[in-house]
């Protein structure tokens, strides 16, 4: 598999990356602890070396699963993780909103708690999940500075944050990502967040690469979601592409979106793929995977698409209103 590094940072990644957000439960519906191991296993067997997850995926149980997948190669690979985002620790229903909190005692405890639910003693990549407005990020990027002397933590980073952010956390952290949502149907960071990040020398993660699902090509028009999945109510970061106005339309510009992918011998997931990593700015797509035929598909992703083949992709999306172009992402308040 193709790596990449992030900007000049000298940090190398695979260009598809194992996306661990499906292994927090109570928010992608149900799966298999130990199929989810496996591909995890499988992922680094294909070449993938990048593995992300979060405190709050899962209200701390993605952590402890992923944990649990990558102890027979941790020293091979680039762990990232989140934090700076709360819940609430005694709510056994698992339903209670998260909040941006990045004070220095919070952050610190934060990321010692990662680190015993992950059984590591370091993480290569920390992340700020969403920006906390309540303070200068001065203060959170001086704490991960001390944790990275104390040897915790190897480098930094900030998920979810504009250009104007950005720059204020450089200011006393090098932060070497911003890691947004970003594929063929949402094109908002390539205005703004993405000149800044190649103007720095850092390197994108992309999450969402497969449309949270849309661009697997696995549903229907009418597609339903459980209880306990967060695409229940149709939003999408600002989007809103699972919506009963929008799913059936979305839909359909998938099936159409395959047929150019059988003409290059690829599936709908890989295509998309694609699309995302001819972005060179781009250093990982992150793709969540909790099962072996999910992992195969995607691995299929890391492959040079023709400049002709994005552009028509890009036709045929805006040309169906289901492309975003709009000036700058929205940033979570």
């Amino acid at each position: 598999m193709r790596r990449r590094t992030f900007g000049d940072s000298g940090l190398a990644s695979s260009v598809i990356g194992y996306g661990g957000w499906p292994m927090g439960r109570g928010q992608y519906g149900d799966f298999d602890d130990d199929e989810a191991i496996s591909a995890a296993h499988k992922s680094f067997d294909s070449g993938i070396t990048l593995f992300d997850t979060a405190a709050v995926y899962g209200w701390g149980y993605g952590e402890k699963l992923m944990g649990k997948a990558i102890a027979p190669f941790r020293n091979d690979i680039v762990l990232v993780t989140k934090g700076g985002r709360e819940w609430v620790r005694d709510n056994p229903d698992r339903t209670a909103a998260t909040v941006s909190i990045s004070d220095r005692a919070t952050l610190l405890r934060s990321i010692d708690e990662s680190l015993e639910r992950l059984n590591t003693d370091y993480i290569d990549l920390f992340l700020i999940h969403w920006p906390d407005h309540t303070r200068s990020f001065e203060e959170p990027m001086r704490a991960l500075e001390d944790a990275k002397a104390a040897g915790k933590i190897r480098h930094t980073g900030v998920s979810n944050f504009s250009p104007e952010m950005m720059a204020q956390c450089r200011e006393h952290s090098p932060i070497v990502t911003n890691q947004i949502g970003y594929h063929i149907f949402d094109r908002r960071p390539e205005s703004g967040v993405m000149p800044f990040v190649e103007s720095n020398g850092m390197g994108i993660m992309a999450y969402g690469t497969l449309a949270h699902g849309l661009l697997t090509g696995a549903w229907a028009s009418d597609h339903a979601f459980g209880d306990d999945d967060w695409r229940a109510n149709g939003a999408n970061f600002g989007l809103a592409s699972f919506g009963p106005e929008n799913l059936a339309k979305n839909v359909a510009v998938v099936e159409k979106l395959k047929d150019i992918a059988s003409d290059h011998g690829k599936t709908v997931a890989q295509l998309a793929i694609g699309w995302v990593l001819a972005n060179l700015t781009v250093t990982v797509a992150l793709c969540g995977m909790v099962n072996d035929s999910e992992v195969e598909d995607n691995i299929g992703g890391d492959w040079e698409m023709p400049a002709e083949v994005k552009q028509r992709i890009d036709d045929l999306v805006m040309a169906e209103g289901a492309g975003v172009g709009t000036p700058e992402m929205e940033i979570a308040t």
